[in-house]
Formats: structure tokens, sequence, C-alpha cells
């Protein structure tokens, strides 16, 4: 066999590729050698290459398989390589993420790298399961078309008991929430054991439905090791439930796969903690486009991607972006509902309204359970800005008739 073909054989700055049949990944990146030749390094180790010239590379695996770098802006230090779809399995997130952000992260020669983006070809994005339910799954099986629907966490996020929790949950949704789901690290504890407080919360859940004739969606936390998270997804479908909430980050993607592969007829509720830890430095990690991205594949129906007017981190751009991309048309895959938390209150509504459009979650936690007259008249008070926002009244406006929504303003300065 011939020995590989030098690392400068992997640009392809002139060449056009079918982009059908590639995957093409956007970095940036940071070393002591200039863009074109790191670039060159990246690619190969991230496909075909290693450290050294190999005799055992041929000639017409090198030309077939090698990733090409098809694009470098030396201004913002990005650089554009597709890598041949065969290099890839269907299906297979943990096997896409170990090819493009695997060992090329570790490498001495790269000071600070950047996965972007992921530009996917229509087969791969294909051989993924997506969403069961989706934006128009979920709307259909709650019945509440053309608002953002509204969402409740337990507060304190730990520390409640089952009843307590069952109890609150039944005023937030009695106030008018859609859903109230648990926060990202209550899962199965012993002042709140997961099957108390599931049994317990859908019991309340469906009083609130009778007495508001409304659908409601509890989001239970099963985020564990994928077997004992398959159980108790299991457990929430045996006593009636409708979704179940999993942390995709600390669960990882083969866990998401895993539990959308159950096919149990949950809606998948997805909290990103942990993603900022990977997503946050602008100029290492990977980007939460790329997160999105992926747990779109997985099959989450449901994703916390920012607030913006909160207390979390993220751009307007960033978190619009990430927006725009979970509600378009992306091969067979269906659209996901975006998820706003994080620091909300009623006087925040209007403004977010204009970043994000109808098709949110917008969840709060402390500007329900923080209005100063308790959890039902905040949820009320949520109620009322939604609908103000939708409906284009100003938020003063809509509160002279609202007592509730007066008080959290005056609260929420």
């Amino acid at each position: 066999m011939k020995n590989a073909r030098p690392k400068s054989n992997y640009l392809a700055l002139n060449r056009r590729l079918d982009l059908k049949s590639h995957l093409v990944a956007t970095f940036r990146i940071e070393s002591k050698l200039p863009l074109k030749e790191i670039a060159q390094i990246v690619a190969g180790e991230s496909s075909i290459g290693t450290w050294t010239e190999v005799g055992t590379l041929s000639e017409s695996v090198f030309k077939r398989l090698s990733a090409k770098v098809i694009g470098l802006n030396t201004k913002k230090n990005l650089a554009r390589i597709a890598y041949p779809i065969e290099l890839f399995e269907p299906g297979n997130i943990p096997q896409l993420l170990s090819s493009v952000s695997g060992n090329i992260f570790s490498m001495k020669v790269v000071s600070k790298l950047r996965l972007v983006d992921l530009d996917l070809p229509l087969v791969y994005i294909n051989s993924f399961a997506g969403p069961a339910f989706g934006i128009a799954g979920v709307r259909r099986k709650i019945k509440i078309p053309g608002r953002p629907l509204i969402g409740a966490i337990m507060k304190p996020k730990i520390g409640l008991s089952w009843r307590a929790h069952a109890r609150f949950a039944y005023l937030c949704f009695k106030g008018g929430a859609d859903l109230v789901k648990d926060d990202e690290n209550l899962t199965d504890l012993k002042f709140n054991p997961f099957t108390n407080r599931v049994r317990e919360t859908l019991r309340l859940a469906r009083r609130a439905e009778r007495e508001t004739g409304e659908m409601k969606i509890c989001a239970f936390n099963i985020t564990a090791p994928a077997d004992e998270m398959i159980r108790r997804a299991k457990y929430i479908k045996s006593q009636g439930g409708n979704c179940a909430m999993v942390d995709i980050m600390t669960i990882g993607f083969s866990g998401l796969q895993a539990l959308r592969q159950a096919k149990l007829g949950l809606i998948l509720h997805g909290h990103r903690a942990m993603h900022s830890a990977i997503t946050r430095d602008p100029e290492r990690g990977i980007s939460m486009l790329v997160i999105a991205k992926l747990a779109r594949l997985a099959g989450i129906d449901q994703l916390h991607t920012g607030t913006v007017v909160g207390k979390m981190a993220g751009s307007v751009e960033e978190t619009v972006a990430i927006n725009s991309f979970l509600k378009k048309p992306w091969g067979r895959i269906k659209k996901v509902m975006p998820i706003a938390s994080g620091g909300l209150h009623p006087g925040l509504i209007a403004r977010l309204y204009k970043i994000t459009g109808p098709d949110v979650i917008v969840n709060f936690g402390g500007g329900i359970h923080g209005h100063p007259n308790g959890t039902l008249a905040g949820a009320q008070a949520v109620k009322e800005a939604v609908l103000a926002a939708v409906k284009g009244t100003p938020i003063n406006k809509q509160a002279e008739d609202s007592p509730v929504l007066k008080a959290a303003l005056k609260h929420w300065k």
C-alpha cells in the first residue's frame, strides 16, 4: 500500500463537493499554526488521519473517506470541514460526537477549539427517530392553539415533600398553568419519593382538569441511569401520565435515544442542566445550537433554550437562532417546542413574547411562587400577562382589571 497523502491534501477549498453526501462541521480554531494548517490537522484527526503517515492507508481509501477543509475565514478563525457520510453510522449520536468532538479537543497543537455548527445531509437526518410529538403533537394533546404554553416549576427545587409538591402543582394548574415540571435535580429522594410524587400530582392534576376544563401536563424528572430512567418512564405511563422530563446533558444522548426508542407515548421534556460547562465559552466547547440539533435528532419534544430576558446567559441572537432551527422543517424530523425558563416573572412576558412568538413554553418558578399573595395568585398573574402579550395589550392596562397582575408588577419592578 502507498503511504498516506500529506496533510495538505485535506484541503479542498476550490473543489465542489456533493454536500448531500457530506456532513459539514464548522469549527472555531486557535493555534500557533496558521489556520490553513491546523484545519487540516483537525480534519485528519477527526476522520481517517493520525499523527504520522502510515503505510496501512491506501490512496483510494484516503480519496474516498478523508475529511476535506472546504472553507476558511482567517478573520474569525473559522474552518468548515466536510466529512463523507460513510464515516458515520446512521442513527448513532455517540459515534458522531466521538468523531467531530473527540480527540481533536485534546490535541496540544490546538489552543482553543469550538464546534460552532453542524450541517447534516438529509439521508443522515432521516436515520433518526426525532420527536414523537413535536410542536403540533403537543398542541393537539393539550388542545391549546396559538399562544405560549405556561409552565410552572416547583420551588424550592429541592425540599418539598411529595404531598406539598402535589398541592402546589394543583394551585399552579388551578391558576392557569398548562404544564408543571420537577426541577433538574429532583428525582427520587427520601423526602420526596418519585412514585408518591407521580401518583399524587397526577391525582390533583386530574382534579384541576375537571375544575378548569383544560388539559394539563405533568413533567416528572426521570433522570437516572438508563435502565432506571426507563422504569420510571414506564411508571408514569402506568399511572396515566403524559410527560417525562430528562436532563439531556447528564443522561447523555445515548440515554435520550434509548428513552425515545422505548416508544412509551410520553412527551419528552428536555432540561439542559450542565450545558454551560460545554457551551458557554464562545471560544471552546460545543455551541448550544449543535446541542439543540442533536437533541432534536434524538427525539426531544420540548427543549430549554434560554430566556434572554431572565437570569440565564445567552444573547438574543443565539437564542433566536436556536429557536428558529427547532421550529423549521428538517427532513422528516418533527419540530421541537422551545422552552424559555430561568428568572421570569409577569413583567417580562411582553418583551419575551416579541422575541419568541407563540410557539414556546414560558416557565416560571420564583415568578409564580414568589408572588406576594402566594402560588395561586402567581399563576393567575402569569396567565393574565401571557394573554395580554398575545392580544398586544400593554401590561399596565391589563393590570388595571387584575389585582393579581398589579401586585406582581409592583413586586417585581
